[in-house]
């Protein structure tokens, strides 16, 4: 596994930041080193333009510093692309909401599309998990955690252990704030959706 950390708001949750106190390998995006290194961490490569660095983060960390100049994708898809040419294939992003809404829609979007390249894959944010899976899934929950589906054109969309029964919506707000109602949900659909779950400590 390897923790992909992005350029939104530097994680303060205990889940995110236990992560990335773990010990598992740290990659960055651009102006995501400044913050990291600034807590004493240290990355494993820092993926972006490099624009953003610190001249102090961008001397000292010069050998593990990958320039990508194109265009065509931000710099969340430029350091996963590195990530698998590292060979590695499971992925948690960290850090990649808050500040601007176009940057945090863009980045949980992005999400469906590492999963359907065969990325595993999850988002970590300060309030939420977030999961990309496909067709029906079945996953352990506590009794009264939130939870929310965001449909990515799923159909015959339905569900067991949700206080509200889902149905084949297909606007991202009507599969929000939902509940469980045991310790397992199962989630069931034709095609890929994104499954919020809250963290238990906000019940």
């Amino acid at each position: 596994m390897t923790i992909l950390l992005a350029d939104g708001n530097y994680p303060t949750h205990p889940e995110p930041l236990r992560l990335l106190r773990s010990g598992e390998p740290v990659v960055c995006c651009d102006g995501a080193a400044n913050r990291f290194v600034a807590e004493g961490g240290v990355p494993v490569a820092i993926v972006g333009d490099g624009d953003s660095l610190l001249p102090e983060v961008r001397s000292r960390f010069a050998d593990r510093l990958h320039i990508v100049r194109e265009q065509e994708t931000n710099d969340l898809t430029k350091a996963v692309n590195h990530i698998c040419n590292m060979g590695e294939t499971e992925i948690v992003i960290l850090g990649a909401t808050g500040k601007r809404e176009c940057h945090t829609l863009g980045n949980i979007a992005l999400l469906m599309e590492y999963h359907r390249r065969g990325i595993r894959v999850k988002m970590l944010t300060d309030h939420c998990e977030i999961r990309p899976l496909t067709d029906t899934q079945t996953f352990r929950v506590h009794p009264r955690q939130q939870i929310s589906i965001i449909n990515f054109g799923a159909k015959l969309l339905g569900s067991e252990g949700l206080r509200y029964p889902i149905y084949s919506f297909d606007a991202w707000w009507q599969g929000t704030l939902n509940e469980a109602l045991s310790a397992e949900v199962s989630i069931c659909a034709e095609g890929d959706y994104l499954v919020l779950l809250d963290y238990v400590d906000a019940l």
